[in-house]
């Protein structure tokens, strides 16, 4: 405990004085909810496959120490961002695209993360109680065709494209839905095909132009169950990924409770004895634990993770102010991560450092501290604050503070994929930096310990190179293939994704001689399998 506080204020002491925290900035109160406004398309680049060509090492070194199953270090570290569909934030860039044009905006993403050393994508998929996939639970989305309910054009399957796709670039994909937001005021014309109108009796209006599901509700519990073990069931995704919009923020009402009287008095009228606002928090928290539990009866390998809001409540700890998420999100989002029912959480810590009030450090350690089960804690991490420089400084700072604070699963989700578009100092920033090295996820032995077998591997040497290819009786398992090798010094390693079945190294770069390669598997939990060194 000693060590990882002295890690901490290392890092925290060296990011102040690089931000330049005195100078005298605003205090903001509260984090924003998810931006939800519409950025620039992105620009089509045509899917290539994974190439696969001869690489020096890279310059610096890295640790030699051999780990577990007698494997040389390889980085550890949730890397991923976040692509809304609500709004046409991030895909695709406009309502009513043809398949053809979504797939090239897809794409390009996808490239994007794989190019800039990401590992992981979290996709919307479920804006607003609609599907960009075919479901019989709920329509197509209108942020996908431009009309809710009518399917993209030729037909396709953008959620299997998209987890596919992800897949091929070594990407786990995460989908992300809203649980209760049946209607967005971005979201076009509510039509017959609309939850709202196929299922009145589970929504409220709000002011804003917004319709609700009731959290209370048994139906309304049973009905986003039933699409999230829908998801599950059918598609092969990695995690289901909840964010902060449970019951709604106030202002969206325009300040006035949420409109769930009926409900209340039925629940009373049955003999309730619980208060208005502890009613609908154990609501919630009954239906987040049902969710944890019916993945892992399904699917346990499938990662459940949330984002809530990141202060718990003013005065946690005694330093930090601003909305009291459970009191109006009525999230009681600390017994979440005190009992287990997730497998990452992702504490929306949208602020600077050096913002004494929400202060990022200082939330993610109370946080950590309340992490009783050892699940993984990855924050969400905001990386535009107005321009190229002060993004980059404040990003890089933030990541290091998560690796000093979190050094037994580091990682962080970035919101969203809009500014590493849009800032290119940021995005070449991250990746010439913190992100310079490939990583592999964190592993989750409480999902599965087992690692896989090792790989068959074969060389076959040249005058110039070393052609590695290898094979391994349970392909169907593996995510990642690690190539590792040393030039007379160091280990080093390349992470390749799961199609991957060879790789040629050079013999002589620089001078140093090749003299060790090895391969190894990695499943879906990050479990690595024995390294069996082969000496040339």
């Amino acid at each position: 405990m000693l060590k990882r506080k002295l890690l901490f204020l290392m890092f925290f002491v060296s990011t102040l004085y690089w931000s330049g925290c005195s100078t005298s900035k605003p205090v903001v109160t509260e984090s924003k909810p998810i931006t939800e406004t519409a950025t620039t398309p992105v620009e089509e680049i045509a899917a290539t496959p994974e190439v696969i060509e001869p690489e020096p090492p890279v310059k610096e070194e890295i640790p030699g120490k051999k780990g577990k199953n007698n494997t040389p270090y390889v980085m550890r570290e949730f890397r991923a961002a976040w692509i809304a569909t609500v709004a046409n934030i991030n895909w695709p860039s406009k309502p009513g695209l043809s398949a053809g044009e979504q797939q090239r905006e897809a794409i390009a993403l996808l490239d994007f993360l794989q190019q800039h050393n990401y590992n992981a994508v979290i996709f919307q998929v479920r804006p607003q109680a609609d599907a960009l996939y075919p479901s019989e639970l709920e329509p197509w989305s209108y942020f996908l065709t431009g009309e809710q309910g009518k399917a993209p054009e030729p037909f396709y399957d953008p959620l299997q494209f998209w987890i596919r796709e992800a897949h091929d670039r070594g990407l786990e994909l995460h989908v992300w839905l809203n649980p209760y937001r049946a209607h967005h005021s971005t979201g076009g014309i509510i039509t017959e095909a609309s939850t709202v109108r196929n299922k009145p009796e589970l929504v409220v209006e709000l002011k804003n132009g917004m319709w609700w599901m009731d959290p209370s509700k048994k139906e309304t519990q049973d009905h986003t169950a039933a699409v999230v073990m829908d998801i599950v069931k059918r598609y092969d995704v990695d995690g289901v990924h909840f964010d902060d919009y449970f019951y709604p923020y106030a202002s969206y009402n325009k300040g006035a409770d949420f409109p769930d009287a009926a409900s209340y008095t039925t629940y009373k009228n049955n003999g309730g004895t619980l208060a208005r606002d502890d009613w609908r928090r154990e609501g919630v928290n009954h239906f987040v634990e049902r969710i944890y539990k019916e993945i892992k009866a399904e699917k346990p390998q499938v990662k459940f993770g949330i984002s809530p809001f990141g202060i718990y409540r003013p005065g946690y700890p005694q330093t930090i102010n601003g909305m009291d998420q459970y009191s109006e999100l009525y999230a009681d989002a600390r017994l979440w991560l005190n009992e287990g029912w997730i497998d990452y959480y992702s504490p929306q810590l949208y602020w600077k450092i050096s913002q004494t009030a929400q202060s990022f450090p200082v939330l993610l350690g109370w946080w950590e501290n309340e992490n009783h089960q050892q699940r993984h804690l990855w924050p969400g991490i905001n990386i535009d604050f107005g321009g190229d420089d002060p993004n980059l400084i404040e990003t890089i700072s933030q990541i290091m503070i998560t690796r000093g604070m979190l050094p037994e699963s580091k990682g962080s989700i970035h919101w969203s994929i809009g500014p590493l578009l849009k800032y290119p100092k940021l995005s070449s920033g991250i990746l010439d930096g913190a992100y310079k090295r490939q990583a592999l996820i964190p592993e989750s032995p409480w999902l599965n310990p087992v690692p896989p077998k090792a790989p068959e591997v074969e060389l076959e040497l040249t005058r110039d190179l070393v052609n590695l290819s290898w094979d391994h009786e349970e392909e169907q398992d593996i995510f990642r293939w690690v190539v590792h090798y040393k030039y007379k010094g160091a280990w080093k390693y390349r992470i390749l994704g799961r199609n991957a079945r060879t790789l040629s190294l050079p013999r002589e770069p620089s001078g140093d001689g090749l003299t060790h390669v090895g391969v190894t598997a990695v499943d879906r939990s990050g479990n690595q399998s024995e390294f069996i060194e082969k000496p040339l």
